[in-house]
Protein backbone atom coordinates (compact mmCIF):
# COMPACT_ATOMS: atom_id res chain seq x y z
CA UNK A 1 0.00 0.00 0.00
CA UNK A 2 3.22 2.40 1.19
CA UNK A 3 4.42 1.50 -2.50
CA UNK A 4 1.27 2.68 -4.26
CA UNK A 5 1.27 5.70 -2.13
CA UNK A 6 4.64 7.00 -3.13
CA UNK A 7 4.05 5.97 -6.63
CA UNK A 8 1.03 8.26 -6.50
CA UNK A 9 2.93 11.35 -4.86
CA UNK A 10 5.32 10.87 -7.64
CA UNK A 11 2.52 11.20 -10.30
CA UNK A 12 0.80 13.58 -8.81
CA UNK A 13 4.50 15.86 -8.32
CA UNK A 14 5.19 14.83 -12.13
CA UNK A 15 1.89 16.09 -13.40
CA UNK A 16 2.08 19.56 -11.08
CA UNK A 17 5.62 20.07 -11.52
CA UNK A 18 6.76 20.01 -7.88
CA UNK A 19 8.43 18.10 -5.87
CA UNK A 20 10.72 18.06 -2.91
CA UNK A 21 14.61 19.90 -3.23
CA UNK A 22 15.92 16.70 -1.34
CA UNK A 23 14.64 14.69 -4.44
CA UNK A 24 16.69 13.67 -7.41
CA UNK A 25 16.92 16.96 -10.11
CA UNK A 26 14.52 15.94 -13.05
CA UNK A 27 16.47 14.92 -16.24
CA UNK A 28 17.83 17.87 -18.28
CA UNK A 29 16.78 20.23 -15.96
CA UNK A 30 18.65 23.46 -16.94
CA UNK A 31 17.32 23.26 -20.51
CA UNK A 32 13.50 22.24 -19.66
CA UNK A 33 13.22 24.91 -17.34
CA UNK A 34 14.73 27.67 -19.84
CA UNK A 35 13.54 30.28 -21.39
CA UNK A 36 13.57 29.57 -24.47
CA UNK A 37 11.88 26.55 -24.18
CA UNK A 38 9.31 28.04 -21.91
CA UNK A 39 8.80 30.46 -24.75
CA UNK A 40 8.84 27.85 -27.41
CA UNK A 41 6.36 26.14 -25.27
CA UNK A 42 3.69 28.63 -24.47
CA UNK A 43 4.09 29.70 -28.09
CA UNK A 44 3.36 26.15 -29.74
CA UNK A 45 0.48 26.08 -27.80
CA UNK A 46 -1.03 29.38 -28.79
CA UNK A 47 -0.12 28.22 -32.57
CA UNK A 48 -2.40 24.58 -31.57
CA UNK A 49 -5.48 26.04 -30.03
CA UNK A 50 -5.79 28.52 -33.44
CA UNK A 51 -4.74 26.06 -35.55
CA UNK A 52 -7.22 23.49 -34.44
CA UNK A 53 -10.07 26.22 -34.26
CA UNK A 54 -9.28 27.14 -38.06
CA UNK A 55 -8.17 23.85 -39.23
CA UNK A 56 -11.70 22.31 -39.14
CA UNK A 57 -14.16 25.21 -40.17
CA UNK A 58 -13.75 24.04 -44.01
CA UNK A 59 -14.74 20.09 -42.23
CA UNK A 60 -17.66 21.41 -40.35
CA UNK A 61 -20.37 21.74 -43.12
CA UNK A 62 -19.40 18.58 -44.31
CA UNK A 63 -19.47 17.21 -40.40
CA UNK A 64 -22.65 17.81 -39.37
CA UNK A 65 -24.60 17.52 -42.35
CA UNK A 66 -23.38 13.83 -43.44
CA UNK A 67 -22.67 13.17 -39.99
CA UNK A 68 -24.90 14.32 -37.54
CA UNK A 69 -27.53 14.22 -40.26
CA UNK A 70 -28.29 18.40 -39.74
CA UNK A 71 -30.71 19.45 -43.02
CA UNK A 72 -29.13 21.72 -45.90
CA UNK A 73 -31.23 24.29 -45.08
CA UNK A 74 -30.27 24.54 -41.73
CA UNK A 75 -26.49 24.40 -42.21
CA UNK A 76 -25.83 28.47 -41.95
CA UNK A 77 -27.84 28.39 -38.55
CA UNK A 78 -25.85 25.43 -36.78
CA UNK A 79 -22.70 26.45 -37.97
CA UNK A 80 -23.10 30.04 -36.16
CA UNK A 81 -24.86 28.25 -33.04
CA UNK A 82 -21.39 26.11 -33.12
CA UNK A 83 -19.27 29.30 -33.90
CA UNK A 84 -20.94 31.03 -30.86
CA UNK A 85 -20.04 28.16 -28.50
CA UNK A 86 -16.72 28.63 -29.04
CA UNK A 87 -16.34 32.50 -28.55
CA UNK A 88 -18.80 32.35 -25.57
CA UNK A 89 -16.95 29.60 -23.72
CA UNK A 90 -13.94 31.36 -24.53
CA UNK A 91 -15.40 34.83 -22.98
CA UNK A 92 -17.29 33.36 -19.97
CA UNK A 93 -14.04 30.75 -19.22
CA UNK A 94 -11.35 33.27 -19.38
CA UNK A 95 -11.21 35.24 -16.46
CA UNK A 96 -12.50 32.27 -14.33
CA UNK A 97 -9.38 30.27 -15.74
CA UNK A 98 -7.28 33.07 -14.85
CA UNK A 99 -8.92 33.41 -11.51
CA UNK A 100 -7.98 29.41 -10.70
CA UNK A 101 -4.42 30.14 -12.39
CA UNK A 102 -3.54 32.95 -9.52
CA UNK A 103 -4.51 30.60 -7.27
CA UNK A 104 -2.95 27.68 -7.65
CA UNK A 105 0.34 26.64 -6.99
CA UNK A 106 1.34 25.76 -10.55
CA UNK A 107 0.84 26.81 -14.25
CA UNK A 108 1.79 24.09 -15.39
CA UNK A 109 -1.25 21.32 -14.08
CA UNK A 110 -3.65 24.05 -15.80
CA UNK A 111 -2.02 23.57 -18.48
CA UNK A 112 -2.13 19.81 -18.88
CA UNK A 113 -6.15 20.38 -17.82
CA UNK A 114 -6.21 22.66 -21.08
CA UNK A 115 -4.80 20.34 -23.35
CA UNK A 116 -7.25 17.07 -21.90
CA UNK A 117 -10.04 19.72 -23.19
CA UNK A 118 -8.50 19.68 -26.49
CA UNK A 119 -8.26 16.89 -27.20
CA UNK A 120 -11.48 15.65 -25.31
CA UNK A 121 -12.96 18.30 -28.13
CA UNK A 122 -11.36 17.06 -31.30
CA UNK A 123 -12.46 13.73 -30.48
CA UNK A 124 -16.01 14.73 -29.79
CA UNK A 125 -15.73 16.67 -33.48
CA UNK A 126 -13.82 13.76 -35.32
CA UNK A 127 -16.18 10.92 -34.84
CA UNK A 128 -19.60 13.01 -33.36
CA UNK A 129 -22.52 11.59 -34.81
CA UNK A 130 -25.18 13.68 -33.20
CA UNK A 131 -25.33 17.76 -33.17
CA UNK A 132 -25.38 17.61 -29.23
CA UNK A 133 -21.61 16.70 -29.27
CA UNK A 134 -20.26 19.05 -31.68
CA UNK A 135 -21.59 21.35 -29.34
CA UNK A 136 -19.68 20.02 -26.64
CA UNK A 137 -16.70 20.00 -28.41
CA UNK A 138 -16.68 23.32 -29.71
CA UNK A 139 -17.61 24.10 -25.83
CA UNK A 140 -14.69 22.34 -25.20
CA UNK A 141 -12.39 24.28 -27.37
CA UNK A 142 -13.36 27.34 -25.88
CA UNK A 143 -12.76 26.23 -22.78
CA UNK A 144 -8.74 25.26 -23.70
CA UNK A 145 -8.07 28.54 -25.48
CA UNK A 146 -8.94 30.10 -22.35
CA UNK A 147 -6.78 28.08 -20.62
CA UNK A 148 -3.90 28.59 -23.13
CA UNK A 149 -4.20 32.19 -23.05
CA UNK A 150 -4.64 33.25 -19.49
CA UNK A 151 -2.38 30.82 -18.32
CA UNK A 152 0.32 30.51 -20.77
CA UNK A 153 0.47 33.89 -20.85
CA UNK A 154 0.96 34.46 -17.10
CA UNK A 155 3.33 32.14 -17.06
CA UNK A 156 5.76 34.06 -19.75
CA UNK A 157 5.22 36.89 -17.62
CA UNK A 158 6.25 34.43 -14.28
CA UNK A 159 9.44 33.64 -16.49
CA UNK A 160 10.53 36.87 -17.84
CA UNK A 161 9.23 39.80 -16.14
CA UNK A 162 11.29 42.26 -18.18
CA UNK A 163 12.06 42.24 -21.93
CA UNK A 164 7.68 40.53 -21.79
CA UNK A 165 7.11 42.38 -25.20
CA UNK A 166 9.79 39.99 -26.86
CA UNK A 167 8.25 37.21 -25.95
CA UNK A 168 4.49 38.65 -26.65
CA UNK A 169 6.22 39.11 -30.01
CA UNK A 170 6.69 35.26 -30.40
CA UNK A 171 3.46 34.46 -29.07
CA UNK A 172 1.88 36.90 -31.85
CA UNK A 173 3.73 35.19 -34.78
CA UNK A 174 2.06 31.79 -33.53
CA UNK A 175 -1.15 33.69 -32.92
CA UNK A 176 -0.78 35.11 -36.67
CA UNK A 177 0.34 31.89 -38.03
CA UNK A 178 -2.35 29.74 -36.50
CA UNK A 179 -5.32 32.04 -37.79
CA UNK A 180 -4.14 32.44 -41.19
CA UNK A 181 -2.90 29.05 -42.45
CA UNK A 182 -5.55 26.69 -40.70
CA UNK A 183 -8.29 27.40 -43.47
CA UNK A 184 -5.89 26.69 -46.40
CA UNK A 185 -4.36 23.56 -44.82
CA UNK A 186 -8.20 21.84 -43.45
CA UNK A 187 -9.52 22.84 -46.83
CA UNK A 188 -6.92 21.40 -48.59
CA UNK A 189 -6.37 18.70 -46.65
CA UNK A 190 -9.85 17.88 -46.82
CA UNK A 191 -10.19 18.07 -50.72
CA UNK A 192 -7.50 16.03 -51.05
CA UNK A 193 -6.97 13.37 -48.66
CA UNK A 194 -10.85 13.32 -47.17
CA UNK A 195 -12.15 13.83 -44.16
CA UNK A 196 -10.16 11.67 -40.73
CA UNK A 197 -6.78 13.05 -42.56
CA UNK A 198 -8.07 15.93 -41.19
CA UNK A 199 -7.97 14.98 -37.75
CA UNK A 200 -4.67 12.95 -38.08
CA UNK A 201 -2.97 16.12 -38.73
CA UNK A 202 -4.63 17.59 -35.38
CA UNK A 203 -3.90 14.51 -32.94
CA UNK A 204 -0.37 14.91 -33.94
CA UNK A 205 -0.29 18.28 -33.32
CA UNK A 206 -1.91 17.56 -30.06
CA UNK A 207 0.68 14.98 -29.53
CA UNK A 208 3.89 17.11 -29.56
CA UNK A 209 1.80 19.88 -27.37
CA UNK A 210 1.03 16.88 -25.01
CA UNK A 211 4.91 16.16 -24.99
CA UNK A 212 6.40 19.66 -24.43
CA UNK A 213 3.82 20.42 -21.91
CA UNK A 214 5.22 17.93 -19.75
CA UNK A 215 8.73 17.98 -20.70
CA UNK A 216 8.73 21.75 -19.35
CA UNK A 217 9.57 22.47 -15.89
CA UNK A 218 8.73 26.28 -14.72
CA UNK A 219 11.30 28.57 -13.17
CA UNK A 220 10.49 28.62 -9.09
CA UNK A 221 10.20 25.11 -9.63
CA UNK A 222 13.23 24.63 -11.17
CA UNK A 223 15.34 26.62 -8.33
CA UNK A 224 14.44 24.08 -5.97
CA UNK A 225 17.86 22.33 -7.53
CA UNK A 226 19.59 25.46 -9.60
CA UNK A 227 19.87 29.30 -9.55
CA UNK A 228 18.59 31.04 -12.84
CA UNK A 229 21.36 34.13 -13.19
CA UNK A 230 19.04 35.70 -15.29
CA UNK A 231 16.41 35.55 -13.36
CA UNK A 232 17.99 36.34 -9.94
CA UNK A 233 19.23 39.07 -11.73
CA UNK A 234 16.19 40.74 -12.90
CA UNK A 235 14.68 40.34 -9.43
CA UNK A 236 17.87 42.14 -7.94
CA UNK A 237 17.60 45.09 -10.65
CA UNK A 238 13.45 45.43 -9.83
CA UNK A 239 13.30 44.87 -6.25
CA UNK A 240 10.26 46.87 -6.62
CA UNK A 241 8.40 44.35 -9.46
CA UNK A 242 8.33 41.05 -9.48
CA UNK A 243 5.47 38.68 -8.70
CA UNK A 244 3.24 41.28 -7.06
CA UNK A 245 3.53 39.85 -3.96
CA UNK A 246 6.05 42.33 -1.93
CA UNK A 247 8.81 39.49 -1.13
CA UNK A 248 11.33 41.10 -4.21
CA UNK A 249 11.09 44.52 -2.77
CA UNK A 250 12.03 43.18 0.97
CA UNK A 251 15.05 41.14 -0.77
CA UNK A 252 15.92 44.72 -2.83
CA UNK A 253 15.23 46.72 0.16
CA UNK A 254 18.17 45.71 1.62
CA UNK A 255 20.38 45.67 -1.28
CA UNK A 256 19.83 49.19 -1.86
CA UNK A 257 21.13 49.76 1.84
CA UNK A 258 24.06 48.96 0.35
CA UNK A 259 24.78 45.52 2.22
CA UNK A 260 23.19 41.93 3.11
CA UNK A 261 24.11 40.04 5.98
CA UNK A 262 24.12 36.03 6.38
CA UNK A 263 21.22 35.65 8.12
CA UNK A 264 19.71 38.18 5.50
CA UNK A 265 20.39 36.39 2.60
CA UNK A 266 19.11 32.94 3.77
CA UNK A 267 16.06 34.90 4.46
CA UNK A 268 15.38 35.91 0.96
CA UNK A 269 16.04 32.62 0.35
CA UNK A 270 13.63 31.40 2.13
CA UNK A 271 11.15 34.03 1.32
CA UNK A 272 11.85 33.64 -2.18
CA UNK A 273 10.99 29.64 -1.87
CA UNK A 274 7.52 30.63 -0.08
CA UNK A 275 9.35 28.99 2.92
CA UNK A 276 8.43 30.15 6.82
CA UNK A 277 11.84 31.81 8.37
CA UNK A 278 10.04 34.18 11.53
CA UNK A 279 13.60 35.19 12.48
CA UNK A 280 14.86 36.20 8.68
CA UNK A 281 11.62 37.91 8.66
CA UNK A 282 11.88 39.96 11.50
CA UNK A 283 15.52 41.19 10.60
CA UNK A 284 14.43 41.81 6.95
CA UNK A 285 11.70 43.84 8.53
CA UNK A 286 13.62 45.52 10.98
CA UNK A 287 15.37 46.98 8.14
CA UNK A 288 12.89 49.21 6.50
CA UNK A 289 11.24 52.21 8.17
CA UNK A 290 7.75 51.87 9.16
CA UNK A 291 6.38 54.16 6.34
CA UNK A 292 7.84 51.46 3.40
CA UNK A 293 6.50 48.65 5.85
CA UNK A 294 3.17 50.21 5.40
CA UNK A 295 3.47 49.87 1.47
CA UNK A 296 3.38 45.83 1.73
CA UNK A 297 -0.04 45.20 2.29
CA UNK A 298 -2.03 44.23 -0.47
CA UNK A 299 -5.08 45.99 -1.92
CA UNK A 300 -8.44 44.62 -0.24
CA UNK A 301 -9.70 43.93 -3.97
CA UNK A 302 -7.24 43.27 -5.99
CA UNK A 303 -9.14 42.37 -9.53
CA UNK A 304 -11.19 45.53 -8.35
CA UNK A 305 -8.03 47.57 -8.86
CA UNK A 306 -6.77 45.81 -12.32
CA UNK A 307 -10.41 46.44 -13.70
CA UNK A 308 -10.44 50.01 -12.43
CA UNK A 309 -6.74 50.86 -14.04
CA UNK A 310 -7.13 52.58 -16.98
CA UNK A 311 -4.04 51.31 -18.75
CA UNK A 312 -5.14 47.69 -18.88
CA UNK A 313 -9.05 49.08 -19.88
CA UNK A 314 -6.80 50.65 -22.36
CA UNK A 315 -5.42 47.88 -23.30
CA UNK A 316 -8.38 45.86 -23.27
CA UNK A 317 -10.59 48.44 -25.90
CA UNK A 318 -7.23 48.59 -27.95
CA UNK A 319 -7.10 44.42 -28.42
CA UNK A 320 -10.70 44.66 -29.16
CA UNK A 321 -9.78 46.99 -32.19
CA UNK A 322 -7.06 45.14 -33.16
CA UNK A 323 -8.63 41.73 -33.53
CA UNK A 324 -11.17 43.14 -35.12
CA UNK A 325 -9.39 43.97 -37.98
CA UNK A 326 -7.03 40.78 -37.88
CA UNK A 327 -10.14 38.40 -38.11
CA UNK A 328 -11.96 40.21 -40.75
CA UNK A 329 -9.40 39.10 -43.23
CA UNK A 330 -9.82 35.69 -42.11
CA UNK A 331 -13.63 36.36 -42.96
CA UNK A 332 -13.71 38.21 -46.78
CA UNK A 333 -10.27 37.60 -48.14
CA UNK A 334 -11.41 34.20 -49.23
CA UNK A 335 -14.40 35.17 -51.16
CA UNK A 336 -12.98 38.29 -52.40
CA UNK A 337 -10.33 36.95 -54.28
CA UNK A 338 -12.02 33.89 -55.30
CA UNK A 339 -15.01 36.36 -56.92
CA UNK A 340 -12.39 39.21 -57.88
CA UNK A 341 -9.51 37.43 -59.00
CA UNK A 342 -11.21 33.62 -59.59
CA UNK A 343 -8.61 32.00 -57.39
CA UNK A 344 -9.26 28.20 -55.81
CA UNK A 345 -9.30 27.53 -51.80
CA UNK A 346 -5.29 26.84 -52.18
CA UNK A 347 -4.49 30.29 -54.11
CA UNK A 348 -6.68 31.88 -51.58
CA UNK A 349 -5.07 30.47 -48.52
CA UNK A 350 -1.51 30.98 -49.96
CA UNK A 351 -2.45 35.06 -50.37
CA UNK A 352 -2.46 34.86 -46.36
CA UNK A 353 1.18 34.49 -46.51
CA UNK A 354 1.38 37.89 -47.31
CA UNK A 355 0.05 38.78 -44.23
CA UNK A 356 1.71 36.64 -42.14
CA UNK A 357 5.51 37.20 -43.25
CA UNK A 358 5.94 40.64 -41.95
CA UNK A 359 4.56 39.50 -38.68
CA UNK A 360 7.90 37.66 -38.08
CA UNK A 361 9.09 41.07 -36.97
CA UNK A 362 6.76 40.80 -33.79
CA UNK A 363 9.95 40.28 -30.93
CA UNK A 364 11.19 43.00 -32.76
CA UNK A 365 8.31 45.30 -32.33
CA UNK A 366 7.91 43.78 -28.48
CA UNK A 367 11.71 45.05 -28.00
CA UNK A 368 10.25 48.84 -28.57
CA UNK A 369 7.81 48.16 -26.70
CA UNK A 370 10.24 47.07 -23.56
CA UNK A 371 11.96 50.23 -24.68
CA UNK A 372 9.76 52.91 -24.97
CA UNK A 373 6.69 51.66 -23.73
CA UNK A 374 3.63 50.44 -25.66
CA UNK A 375 1.71 53.59 -27.09
CA UNK A 376 4.03 54.64 -29.63
CA UNK A 377 4.22 51.38 -31.27
CA UNK A 378 0.70 50.15 -30.96
CA UNK A 379 -0.04 53.88 -32.27
CA UNK A 380 2.11 54.02 -35.29
CA UNK A 381 0.29 50.15 -36.50
CA UNK A 382 -3.41 51.80 -36.02
CA UNK A 383 -2.46 54.83 -38.02
CA UNK A 384 -0.40 52.77 -40.69
CA UNK A 385 -3.42 50.53 -40.98
CA UNK A 386 -6.04 53.32 -41.87
CA UNK A 387 -4.58 55.08 -45.27
CA UNK A 388 -3.51 50.85 -46.00
CA UNK A 389 -6.84 49.87 -45.95
CA UNK A 390 -8.94 52.46 -47.79
CA UNK A 391 -6.24 51.74 -50.54
CA UNK A 392 -8.08 48.50 -50.60
CA UNK A 393 -11.05 49.79 -52.29
CA UNK A 394 -9.19 50.53 -55.18
CA UNK A 395 -8.23 47.04 -56.37
CA UNK A 396 -11.02 45.71 -58.07
CA UNK A 397 -9.95 44.13 -61.63
CA UNK A 398 -8.84 40.76 -62.68
CA UNK A 399 -4.99 41.71 -63.24
CA UNK A 400 -2.12 41.52 -62.48
CA UNK A 401 -0.98 45.19 -61.43
CA UNK A 402 -4.46 44.81 -59.11
CA UNK A 403 -3.30 41.49 -58.02
CA UNK A 404 0.15 42.87 -56.98
CA UNK A 405 -1.69 45.82 -55.60
CA UNK A 406 -3.48 43.18 -53.11
CA UNK A 407 -0.75 41.45 -51.86
CA UNK A 408 1.91 44.46 -51.58
CA UNK A 409 -1.06 46.09 -49.65
CA UNK A 410 -1.93 42.75 -47.61
CA UNK A 411 1.78 42.25 -46.91
CA UNK A 412 2.24 46.45 -45.66
CA UNK A 413 -0.60 45.30 -43.30
CA UNK A 414 0.34 42.56 -42.02
CA UNK A 415 3.49 44.67 -40.35
CA UNK A 416 1.13 47.25 -39.42
CA UNK A 417 -1.11 45.00 -37.26
CA UNK A 418 1.76 43.34 -36.01
CA UNK A 419 2.70 46.18 -34.40
CA UNK A 420 -0.60 47.34 -32.86
CA UNK A 421 -0.82 43.81 -31.37
CA UNK A 422 2.09 43.17 -29.75
CA UNK A 423 2.56 45.83 -27.84
CA UNK A 424 -1.16 46.03 -26.25
CA UNK A 425 -0.33 42.38 -24.80
CA UNK A 426 2.89 43.25 -22.86
CA UNK A 427 0.97 46.91 -21.81
CA UNK A 428 -1.03 44.60 -19.27
CA UNK A 429 2.11 43.71 -17.47
CA UNK A 430 3.70 46.95 -17.68
CA UNK A 431 0.49 48.37 -15.99
CA UNK A 432 0.89 45.53 -13.46
CA UNK A 433 4.27 46.37 -12.89
CA UNK A 434 4.02 50.46 -12.85
CA UNK A 435 0.70 50.26 -10.81
CA UNK A 436 2.76 47.21 -8.22
CA UNK A 437 6.09 50.19 -7.72
CA UNK A 438 3.51 52.69 -6.70
CA UNK A 439 2.37 50.21 -4.56
CA UNK A 440 4.65 47.55 -3.52
CA UNK A 441 2.59 44.30 -2.80
CA UNK A 442 -0.51 45.91 -3.57
CA UNK A 443 -1.75 43.05 -5.43
CA UNK A 444 -0.97 39.99 -2.39
CA UNK A 445 0.85 36.92 -2.58
CA UNK A 446 -0.85 35.51 -5.65
CA UNK A 447 -0.72 38.30 -8.11
CA UNK A 448 -2.98 38.99 -11.00
CA UNK A 449 -1.04 38.25 -14.13
CA UNK A 450 -3.76 35.38 -14.60
CA UNK A 451 -6.83 36.85 -14.61
CA UNK A 452 -5.48 39.62 -16.19
CA UNK A 453 -4.65 37.85 -19.04
CA UNK A 454 -8.14 35.93 -18.64
CA UNK A 455 -9.56 39.71 -19.75
CA UNK A 456 -7.13 40.17 -22.60
CA UNK A 457 -8.35 36.79 -23.66
CA UNK A 458 -12.19 38.32 -23.26
CA UNK A 459 -11.42 41.43 -24.87
CA UNK A 460 -9.30 39.33 -28.06
CA UNK A 461 -12.65 36.80 -28.14
CA UNK A 462 -15.16 40.02 -28.62
CA UNK A 463 -13.24 41.91 -31.17
CA UNK A 464 -12.90 38.83 -33.44
CA UNK A 465 -16.61 37.86 -33.17
CA UNK A 466 -17.61 41.74 -33.80
CA UNK A 467 -14.68 41.96 -36.63
CA UNK A 468 -16.42 38.83 -38.25
CA UNK A 469 -20.04 39.73 -38.04
CA UNK A 470 -19.07 43.17 -38.90
CA UNK A 471 -17.06 42.67 -42.30
CA UNK A 472 -19.23 39.56 -43.33
CA UNK A 473 -22.27 41.36 -43.52
CA UNK A 474 -20.75 44.91 -44.95
CA UNK A 475 -19.58 42.76 -47.82
CA UNK A 476 -22.21 40.98 -48.49
CA UNK A 477 -24.89 44.24 -48.34
CA UNK A 478 -22.68 47.48 -49.81
CA UNK A 479 -20.07 45.81 -50.71
CA UNK A 480 -16.12 45.66 -50.63
CA UNK A 481 -15.72 48.99 -50.76
CA UNK A 482 -17.56 50.13 -47.89
CA UNK A 483 -16.15 47.49 -45.77
CA UNK A 484 -13.28 48.62 -46.43
CA UNK A 485 -13.90 52.66 -45.22
CA UNK A 486 -15.93 51.01 -42.49
CA UNK A 487 -12.48 48.51 -41.30
CA UNK A 488 -10.61 52.34 -41.71
CA UNK A 489 -12.74 53.74 -39.16
CA UNK A 490 -12.87 50.57 -36.93
CA UNK A 491 -8.81 51.39 -36.92
CA UNK A 492 -9.09 54.95 -36.21
CA UNK A 493 -10.94 54.08 -33.03
CA UNK A 494 -8.24 52.25 -31.77
CA UNK A 495 -5.81 54.54 -32.80
CA UNK A 496 -8.02 57.58 -30.71
CA UNK A 497 -7.70 54.55 -27.88
CA UNK A 498 -4.03 53.80 -28.13
CA UNK A 499 -2.93 58.00 -28.02
CA UNK A 500 -5.00 59.26 -25.23
CA UNK A 501 -5.28 56.07 -22.61
CA UNK A 502 -2.55 54.01 -23.29
CA UNK A 503 0.79 53.66 -21.55
CA UNK A 504 0.19 56.24 -18.74
CA UNK A 505 2.26 59.13 -18.31
CA UNK A 506 5.78 59.09 -20.00
CA UNK A 507 7.15 61.06 -17.72
CA UNK A 508 6.22 59.37 -14.86
CA UNK A 509 7.53 56.14 -16.62
CA UNK A 510 10.78 57.55 -17.40
CA UNK A 511 11.00 59.11 -13.63
CA UNK A 512 10.56 55.59 -12.40
CA UNK A 513 13.25 54.15 -15.02
CA UNK A 514 15.66 56.62 -13.96
CA UNK A 515 14.62 55.64 -10.30
CA UNK A 516 15.61 52.02 -11.05
CA UNK A 517 12.17 50.72 -10.17
CA UNK A 518 11.02 50.11 -13.68
CA UNK A 519 13.21 48.66 -16.58
CA UNK A 520 14.20 51.09 -18.95
CA UNK A 521 16.31 52.26 -21.80
CA UNK A 522 20.03 51.39 -20.17
CA UNK A 523 19.93 54.65 -17.60
CA UNK A 524 22.75 54.39 -15.40
CA UNK A 525 20.59 53.93 -11.78
CA UNK A 526 19.34 50.40 -13.56
CA UNK A 527 22.87 49.51 -14.75
CA UNK A 528 24.10 50.03 -11.62
CA UNK A 529 21.21 48.43 -9.19
CA UNK A 530 22.28 45.08 -11.52
CA UNK A 531 25.32 45.47 -11.19
CA UNK A 532 25.29 45.39 -7.80
CA UNK A 533 22.79 42.76 -7.11
CA UNK A 534 24.90 40.59 -9.15
CA UNK A 535 27.77 41.21 -6.79
CA UNK A 536 25.48 40.28 -4.03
Amino acid sequence: MAAWTQKARRLGHFFSGHASASSKPPFLLKYRSSTPFIIFTIALAVFTDIFLYGLIVPVIPYSITVQAGVPEEQLQQWTAILLACYNATLFVGSPLVGWYADNSSSRRLPLLLGLVALAGATVMLCVGKTIALFVVGRLLQGLSAAVVWSVGLALLVDTLGRNIGVAMGYVSIAMSAGLLISPTVGGALYAGAGYYPVYYLAFAIIFCDIVLRLVLIEKKVARQWITDEDYEARNAMKPRGGTGNGNELLAGANVEKGGVTGGESAAEEDVEKGAASPAGAQTIAASLDANNTEAFKPARHPYLELIKSKRVLAALAGTIFEAGAMYSFDTVVPIFVKDTFHWNSTAAGLIFITVMVPGLAAPLVGKLADRYGARWPSLAGFAACVPLLVCLRFVTDNTIGHKVLFGALLALLGLALCFSNTPLMAEITYAIEEKEARRPGMWGEKGVYGIAYGLFTCAFSLGGFVGSLMSGYLVAGPGWGTMTWALAIWCVGGAITVLFFLGGSTKKRKALQDEGVLPGSGNKKEKATRQEGEAV
